[in-house]
């Protein structure tokens, strides 16, 4: 790894099992950051983000209708099928490679629900901080397949103060760009820092399974720190323009979300 900068960089690893975690039958969960009844005064946000949530959802079950303002929210599809329904009139179902985005704005309601009966679904849900209050409420789906995402890193979310140069990105109002890969082993991808001056990274390795396996599995290494199944790492004492260098050094493909923001909101 490296920038255009000598000051070291201090990579901090989130292991998957030290996050918040929830198993409500009908939802099992991880909170990277503060949600819901986990709380931890160091993990409550990073930049703009403020929610990494890895959920799984049984068949036949879901979140109900309910409100959100003021938020990003986007949904990361892995495996199954999530229903999406909303007070704008959308109604979508959405498989693995689809990223579903809803700026809340003013205000929105919706609701979530897997109606398959056999196959649970499996996303990220990831919310952040709007650096604008008051938008009209808005709503996007676009489709990353697997075969752009191999062993590249795909811009997926851009600010839209970027938009040009993340073309066919979902644009959002805040400093916050969203890459994701999935790294063959013995691969690297090498991501540039999208603007200059400081900035924080963070990043996150999907679960195959409900835990870390013990043996083998994707990891990925940046800079000196490994990553397994489940992890995330802040990334901080970044500045740009720079480099940031990410290797898959497991046993399988390692898919993993790259997030690039401004330095403010936490």
């Amino acid at each position: 790894m490296s920038t255009s900068t000598p000051s070291p960089l201090k990579i901090t690893l989130r292991p998957w099992n030290a996050r918040g975690h929830a198993n409500h039958d009908w939802l099992y969960t991880f909170h990277t950051f503060s949600f819901a009844t986990y709380h931890s005064p160091t993990h409550t946000g990073f930049g703009p983000l403020r929610v990494i949530n890895e959920d799984r959802v049984k068949p036949s079950t879901g979140f109900g209708t309910h409100a959100h303002a003021e938020f990003l929210i986007w949904s990361y599809i892995i495996s199954g099928t999530l229903e999406h329904k909303d007070s704008l009139g959308n109604l979508e179902y959405l498989k693995r490679g689809d990223v579903q985005f809803t700026s809340a704005g003013t205000g929105i309601r919706h609701s979530e629900y897997n109606r398959d009966k056999h196959e649970e679904v499996h996303f990220l849900q990831i919310w952040a901080r709007p650096d604008t209050r008051g938008l009209k409420p808005r709503y996007e789906t676009r489709r990353f397949g697997d075969e752009v995402k191999r062993d590249r890193l795909v811009r997926v979310m851009e600010s839209t103060k970027r938009k040009g140069e993340g073309e066919g990105a979902i644009a959002l109002d805040a400093d916050l760009s969203m890459d994701a890969c999935i790294l063959s082993p013995g691969k690297r991808v090498v991501h540039e820092v999208v603007a200059q001056g400081e900035r924080k990274v963070y990043l996150h390795v999907v679960m195959g399974e409900r835990e870390q396996p013990r043996e083998g599995g994707a990891r990925i290494r940046v800079g000196d720190v490994v990553l397994g199944e489940g992890d995330g790492a802040y990334v901080e004492g970044v500045h740009g323009p720079g480099r940031i260098e990410v290797e898959s050094v497991g046993e399988r493909a390692a898919e993993f979300l790259l997030f690039d923001m401004g330095p403010g909101g936490n």
